[in-house]
């Protein structure tokens, strides 16, 4: 159950109207329960991302811009209430996540804490949640432990995690023969979860992991792992960091010739924005897995379409996520009919996902949003008919069997 402390603004404020409903009356009490149903009679959206450092791209300013058109489609109320939207820039710091986030619930009694990237700060901030009784959609954060040992009754992580991020990328190259790996790794909780489970999956499946090497959090120069990456022998360098430092790693191994000399680059967290950055020249053969891309269907290019008019580029599969997520936020507040977050986030994981960005998803009890996912592989130019037409998909990869499965969890929320 969702701790709320006496102390927090929501719970003085529910006291406050069973003292006037005592006091006034039975019709004054229905209205003033009615009124409490919406705490402040306004529901309060906080973003909060990188705005300005490694990951802006990924998810950043057109995460926010995402999130405010899910608003504006909902109509820009709920419930019978106006939504508000904070955001902040979290600098990859999870100080200053935590310190915003707690500032967000005891002085703004933010209802939801959306974005988030770097899972250092995300685990920092599902901490203040479960501490302060709030709720948060995770959707930028990799790292699969934050519904794992760090999972809480106050948070959900809705986009993708390391878990199948492996599962697909991974076994897709061990199975063409990438059996011998040189693990390159981003240094904090995000690098160290991929990188165990691609070891789990490589191993798994016949391969081995030759040897890895750690860098700083964020790095611009890659030479020096490089180097040890084409000294190991190994057949396939695999990427475990993401956004500017894995573009940088990317052009640093181009510039080195790593591909030419016969071993093969494997990204284990790509994004359209950094395949779009680097060309494909550059990128063209690499397999990622995604959970979602904005040409797959129809009703994704509606929505794509339309939130290019706005930012002037297609969406990450972070940004689209972020839509979905609030929606869904949105849809469970209103038939919940409150903001109390133990309440909505029940009401959420009641019934399946199904809009553009997920077929039949569903959010266990661990909070996990479980999801089909899908192997692509980055187009060459020849292949390309547009600026963004940048991905085929080569395979789907259940739910089921993508993500990390309850059996095996350590959430002290799964029996």
């Amino acid at each position: 159950m969702t701790k709320v402390h006496a102390s927090s603004p929501r719970l003085a404020r529910r006291h406050l109207a069973l003292a006037v409903a005592a006091a006034t009356g039975l019709g004054l009490a229905s209205s003033a329960m009615a009124q409490d149903a919406i705490s402040d009679g306004e529901v309060r959206i906080g973003y909060l991302a990188d705005m300005s450092g490694t990951y802006r791209d990924l998810a950043g300013p057109g995460g926010l811009e995402a999130l405010k058109m899910a608003v504006e489609d909902f109509g820009g109320e709920v419930a019978g209430a106006p939504i508000e939207v904070f955001s902040a820039d979290d600098r990859n710091s999870a100080d200053v996540g935590a310190n915003t986030v707690r500032g967000w619930v005891d002085q703004q009694n933010v209802d939801l804490v959306a974005g988030m990237v770097a899972s250092s700060v995300s685990i920092a901030v599902t901490k203040v949640l479960e501490e302060a009784g709030g709720l948060a959609i995770i959707s930028g954060s990799a790292a699969s432990s934050i519904t794992n040992e760090h999972c809480t009754p106050n948070h959900i992580h809705y986009v993708y995690d390391t878990y199948p991020l492996a599962n697909g990328t991974a076994k897709a190259v061990v199975e063409q023969g990438g059996d011998s790996w040189f693990m390159l790794t981003a240094d904090y909780a995000f690098g160290h979860a991929l990188e165990s489970d691609v070891e789990k999956v490589v191993t798994d499946n016949g391969g081995t992991i030759i040897d890895r090497v750690r860098h700083p959090f964020p790095t611009s120069d890659f030479s020096s792992y490089i180097l040890q990456a084409q000294g190991s022998g190994a057949k396939i360098v695999g990427l475990a960091n993401a956004g500017s430092d894995t573009v940088n790693a990317i052009k640093t191994a181009s510039q080195f010739g790593l591909t030419q000399s016969g071993q093969q680059l494997a990204g284990l967290l790509i994004f359209l924005n950094d395949v779009h950055a680097m060309g494909l020249e550059t990128t063209q053969g690499l397999l990622l897995t995604t959970g979602w891309y904005w040409d797959m269907d129809d009703e994704s290019r509606e929505w794509a379409e339309r939130y290019f008019e706005r930012v002037g580029k297609m969406p990450t599969m972070v940004q689209a996520g972020i839509y979905s997520s609030t929606t869904q936020y949105l849809k469970a507040l209103e038939e919940a009919g409150t903001d109390d977050p133990a309440t909505v986030r029940a009401k959420l994981g009641e019934a399946p996902i199904n809009d553009f960005f997920a077929r039949n998803g569903q959010i266990r009890e661990d909070g996990r949003m479980v999801h089909d996912m899908y192997l692509a592989e980055v187009k060459a130019p020849s292949d390309s008919e547009g600026e963004w037409d940048l991905y085929e998909i080569q395979a789907t990869i259940p739910a089921e069997e993508a993500y990390r499965p309850l059996s095996e969890s350590s959430c002290k929320l799964v029996n």
